[in-house]
């Protein structure tokens, strides 16, 4: 298997994630493990360099594993997806995906051999297609265009151009939408990094803006902001405002103020 392989474990419960990477690190067809801690994370590092499969937790907050696999599915040459989880029932799902392989915790070495054998033939046989068009570099997986929302024991997912703006609720965010609000168990910093370049904009302290669901910018009472949308006004701090003016008139010079009904 030449220098063998190049793997990214992820999970977010720290405990697990080391028994993981362990268990990976004592297998002879690994060269190299690295980890993360949730699936943000582990996108910036794929998208940073390759792996030859990444072992991956399904339930974890904000970015689960089955909408990073989703993800990691469309770039040019993805890597194995093998997922490790309690729960047998998202097979189906995984397999849908394109998974190489579904291992339930706790894992067994017998079986996480399997699926290294079964990434080994996958890496051996090379990419699909080779002819790779010589163009710009393809973009980046887009993070994160849906949010799952739990209630009432049901899982829904609200999609970000539904939202109008987001708002800070300790370790939640209280998404803003026409059919109403919806927590969600995320801080609105990690919100934030998703969503920061797809339209939206930190323009408060606990609040983040969707560019094309401003209406206008208001003075409120002592001489701050208000930026205006039809669910309601958001406050934006002093630090953020100029920023915001800036974006706007940008999105407006492209275009892309063309409003949201609701």
């Amino acid at each position: 298997m030449g220098s063998g392989l190049r793997v990214l474990a992820v999970d977010d419960v720290r405990a697990a994630l080391d028994e993981l990477c362990r268990l990976l690190r004592g297998s002879p067809e690994v060269a190299q493990v690295h980890a993360a801690g949730d699936a943000l994370s582990a996108l910036k590092m794929i998208q940073a360099e390759p792996f030859d499969a990444v072992f991956l937790d399904i339930s974890m907050p904000g970015l689960n594993g089955l909408e990073l696999a989703s993800l990691l599915a469309k770039l040019s040459e993805p890597p194995a997806i093998v997922f490790v989880t309690a729960y047998d029932g998202h097979a189906v799902s995984a397999y849908g995906i394109g998974a190489v392989d579904y291992l339930l915790k706790p894992v067994r070495a017998e079986r996480l051999a399997d699926a290294l054998a079964r990434v080994g033939r996958i890496t051996a046989a090379g990419p699909a297609h080779v002819d790779v068009p010589s163009g710009p570099a393809a973009p980046a997986p887009d993070a994160m265009p849906a949010l799952p929302v739990e209630s009432d024991g049901r899982t829904r997912y609200v999609r970000r151009g539904e939202v109008k703006f987001a708002e800070a609720h300790g370790d939640y965010v209280r998404l803003h939408t026409s059919t109403g609000v919806h927590l969600v168990r995320m801080p609105i910093s990690r919100l934030q990094e998703y969503w920061e370049g797809s339209g939206f904009a930190r323009v408060h302290r606990g609040f983040l803006l969707a560019l094309d669901a401003v209406r206008e910018l208001r003075s409120d009472s002592v001489g701050g902001m208000l930026a205006h949308t039809d669910l309601g006004d958001v406050p934006v701090s002093r630090r953020h405002a100029r920023e915001l003016r800036d974006r706007l008139l940008k999105a407006a010079q492209r275009g892309e103020l063309r409003g949201r009904g609701g």
